[in-house]
């Protein structure tokens, strides 16, 4: 597979991972709105091809996003043309949120060794088992199904406040249409690191990996993917990505050390309040 079509593999499986709160198809373009809970779920992605002048598809969308009085918002990868990134440059929109997408063959996966697996609980049809154990009493619990109290937990740790997110967000985890692997780390009760696989066409993406700032430095988020990762693979994964905001030292050191290599960036031009062409 060329990279170009393997980066278009990952393009679309990530939009499956990660569903927004509505969306709209338009000329090739989906153009999705989620209350800025994300850059990902609040943008304009191109899935296909157009026919309509790229000028009145960029007022249609500038429109879309001032109704719902939030900024326009486009996502920029390799598979974009790249005038259409210097036309909204032209524009006035700026870069924000650079970010890398790594991939890993799981031929190259180094994990960190577990000491023990519990499979405890009765009736479990995922195959999953309900607790990996690691050095210095480091313990993984993991379901099978995102819940109610693992997402409020997740919205402590991400710091996520606003009345309006955590009212749609649950639905948006809900959403997700592939089979997930959910993981957590707990001390006393209380969800201090968190972590999300989801698997789609012998891949897993890795996502809302989040480690409580009072517990860093523990190797948490290293327990969190090594057990995510261990178990897509059992379950028939043959390829990882994930993607991290470009500059974050310690989150690549990580994932490097796991066995991800860098495959591509891409990056998303806003503009906070567009004029609206006439």
């Amino acid at each position: 597979m060329s990279d170009t079509a393997y980066i278009k593999l990952i393009e679309e499986i990530s939009l499956n991972a990660w569903p927004s709160h509505k969306m709209e198809l338009y000329d090739g373009w989906l153009i999705r709105f989620s209350h800025n809970y994300t850059h990902r779920t609040n943008s304009v992605t191109q899935v296909g091809a157009s026919s309509i002048p790229v000028e009145e598809k960029i007022a249609y969308c500038e429109k879309i996003y001032q109704n719902y009085h939030t900024p326009s918002i486009f996502k920029i990868s390799p598979l974009i043309d790249p005038s259409f990134d210097r036309l909204l440059a032209q524009k006035g929109y700026e870069i924000q949120h650079t970010t890398e997408v790594m991939t890993m063959d799981f031929r190259n996966f180094h994990p960190w060794p577990a000491e023990s697996a519990e499979y405890e609980y009765y009736g479990r049809n995922s195959g999953l088992p309900s607790f990996v154990v690691y050095p210095e009493d480091t313990i993984v619990m993991l379901q099978d199904r995102i819940t109610d109290e693992w997402i409020h937990s997740l919205f402590r740790l991400n710091g996520t406040t606003n009345p309006t997110l955590r009212r749609i967000v649950p639905s948006m985890f809900k959403a997700i249409p592939k089979e997930t692997i959910v993981a957590s780390i707990e001390i006393d009760g209380r969800m201090v690191a968190s972590g999300l696989g989801i698997l789609d066409r012998e891949h897993v993406g890795l996502y809302a990996i989040y480690v409580d700032v009072s517990c860093r430095h523990k190797s948490f988020a290293r327990a969190i993917c090594s057990t995510l990762l261990t178990e897509a693979h059992k379950k028939g994964a043959q390829n990882a990505y994930l993607q991290v905001v470009q500059g974050n030292a310690s989150a690549k050191s990580l994932y490097t050390s796991l066995g991800f290599e860098d495959l591509y960036t891409y990056w998303f031009r806003v503009h906070a309040n567009p004029p609206l062409s006439m």
